[in-house]
């Protein structure tokens, strides 16, 4: 994939925040479909590893607070996994469960991308990382996918397995992030202090995706600073304002 470049779509792209978490339980099939639905060009979601070593769509490091369950999922099996809820205590989801990460690769559509964040020092390891290129590989997406992690080490970690992977680091303090990244995620109000970032960036090389889930107050400056993509957690309302879908 040329960096952050989707042939047949018009930026900025509509980047699904743990697919449509604001209708849907995060990081679940029913909130990448609704994504998908509603014109989302990347889905964005998180991996943790079980106790067996399967990559599974996550955030948090336990399933206490998406599921019906408690525990550790680096102590959990994905069979033990697979019997929650993952529901979030929402009505008519009571069926939804933690997907693996093969599980939400089937849902992409053609042409869209897959963000992952890797939330797990986990990633650090070789094999982990190896098994990671392998499953975007075998699911057929592996030049439409990226990473993304707070921690630069993880991502250097990947792409040392796989150097031409794109790998976006996030960051909440810094307003003037220099990282060797091709994408940058910068919490939001460190685009109103500095600006200019997104043109620094693009004559870097690089790319910019704001971090901010409920963007719509700040749309029309991220589209005057020329942001290549945008992050929702409601891609119903977002991706009707940017005329997607």
């Amino acid at each position: 994939m040329k960096l952050l470049h989707l042939p047949g779509k018009i930026k900025p792209y509509l980047m699904a925040h743990r697919g449509n978490s604001a209708r849907c339980p995060e990081n679940t099939l029913a909130a990448f479909r609704q994504a998908f639905d509603d014109g989302a060009d990347i889905l964005e979601t998180d991996l943790h590893l079980t106790a067996d070593g399967a990559l599974v769509c996550i955030h948090d490091a336990t399933v206490d607070r998406t599921t019906d369950g408690s525990g550790a999922v680096a102590d959990l099996t994905l069979d033990q996994i697979r019997r929650l809820s993952a529901a979030y205590g929402r009505p008519g989801f009571e069926r939804e469960r933690v997907p693996t990460l093969a599980e939400a690769i089937e849902v992409l559509p053609p042409g869209a991308a897959l963000a992952v964040e890797l939330k797990t020092d986990r990633f650090l390891e070789p094999r982990v990382c190896q098994q990671l290129v392998d499953e975007l590989a075998a699911g057929g997406i592996r030049e439409r996918a990226l990473v993304l992690s707070f921690n630069l080490v993880r991502l250097q970690a990947v792409q040392q397995i796989a150097p031409g992977i794109p790998a976006g680091l996030i960051t909440l303090r810094n307003p003037f992030p220099t990282p060797p990244a091709e994408l940058l995620g910068p919490l939001w109000p460190l685009m109103v202090l500095n600006p200019l970032d997104v043109w620094r960036a693009h004559r870097q090389g690089k790319v910019v995706c704001p971090l901010d889930v409920r963007p719509e107050p700040r749309l029309s400056l991220y589209r005057r600073l020329k942001c290549d993509a945008i992050m929702s957690n409601d891609t119903t309302i977002t991706g009707r304002a940017l005329g997607k879908g």
